[in-house]
């Protein structure tokens, strides 16, 4: 018996009924031999930390553009605090942590420079619309490895296209707007106990909100401190999930409504305030001028662009430009429309 073969056991004798077992996933699009250590849902996990596209999030807007404090968050810390937070619910229900945190790391690969702001000048400019978590499908399976794509398991893919969820439900009360998974739904519901604190964390620090600010009614119910907000949820989550033993994965009623509202104030206070929106326009600035740029000279992408994709001018172009950092972006707009200084030599 394999290493892995040994962990698939264990999984068998130790985890949850209604646990993803990886010798039970429906497998990937190109069928592979299995190894000999790791389980497929390890080595999806490992895939998506190697790939290029993880490396690039570390310079990629969370909310606040080009922050110069080194402690803001950026789109990679905020996958590996999702990461932390939905491993620890997948082990206290006994799920399998293995594919939840493959889930967690990729499941924001496809997100563009300058956060959702990014995200929202691509979806008016691209002809066929632009949504980061279909971007992170497309990454995975067609972007990476020059066309090839990481060929992950379908369970992997199928949780990382239904993560998101916007201003909807944190759990959509239609099973077909959920994951298949039950690693996949927890997940869903980590990625908004991770960004609504951290973001009110970081909104705090730089001055756009004050404690103050933050509504009595959602204090009372989660805490005052950024732990012990992120505490009381997880805790809510395991706990009111445990009751049904896992048949719906739920938050209790005051703790949900709390999380809706904090949602909300984030949004008003932070994502829509008057001094996000005005950074927010010159990035859609940014992108949109270098998406013209590209349009009328597509020769300048760069040559590994997958050949199938050079027959469409658009995808291309959207593909180079959500795939840029807010630093590269930048840089190339600078290159691109601003004056450069003449050097004499």
């Amino acid at each position: 018996m394999t290493i892995r073969e040994q962990t698939e056991e264990i999984e068998r004798k130790t985890l949850h009924p209604g646990a993803c077992l990886s010798a039970k996933s429906k497998g990937r699009a190109r069928p592979e031999k299995e190894g000999e250590i790791r389980t497929c849902f390890q080595r999806d996990r490992d895939r998506i930390i190697h790939s290029k596209a993880f490396r690039r999030l570390k310079h990629k807007t969370q909310v606040f553009l080009a922050p110069r404090g080194d402690h803001y968050r950026t789109r990679l810390t905020h996958v590996l605090e999702v990461s932390q937070i939905a491993r620890t619910i997948a082990r206290a229900l006994r799920l399998n942590e293995d594919l939840t945190e493959a889930i967690a790391l990729g499941h924001d690969l496809g997100h563009t420079p300058f956060g959702h702001a990014g995200e929202a000048i691509l979806r008016e400019i691209h002809p066929g619309g632009f949504d980061h978590f279909k971007q992170s499908l497309r990454v995975v399976d067609f972007l990476e490895q020059k066309g090839r794509g990481l060929n992950l398991t379908y369970e992997v893919r199928n949780g990382i296209v239904k993560h998101s969820k916007g201003k909807g439900m944190i759990i959509p009360e239609l099973k077909a707007e959920r994951a298949i998974t039950l690693e996949g739904q927890v997940v869903r519901v980590s990625d908004i106990i991770a960004y609504v604190n951290h973001d009110l964390d970081d909104a705090l620090r730089a001055g756009v909100v004050r404690r103050a600010d933050i509504p009595r009614k959602i204090t009372k119910v989660l805490g005052e401190t950024h732990s012990k907000r992120i505490d009381v949820m997880v805790k809510d989550f395991i706990y009111q999930s445990l009751k049904t033993d896992l048949e719906e994965l739920c938050m209790s009623e005051d703790v949900s409504a709390a999380t809706y509202r904090l949602r909300d104030f984030l949004y008003d206070s932070v994502y829509e305030s008057d001094k996000i929106i005005k950074e927010f326009r010159k990035a859609k600035k940014i992108l949109r001028d270098l998406y013209g740029y590209y349009l009328e000279h597509i020769e300048e992408l760069f040559q590994d662009i997958p050949a199938g994709e050079k027959l469409n001018k658009h995808r291309m172009v959207c593909d180079f430009v959500a795939g840029m950092t807010d630093v590269f972006a930048m840089m190339t707009y600078e290159r691109l429309f601003l004056p450069q200084q003449w050097t004499v030599v």
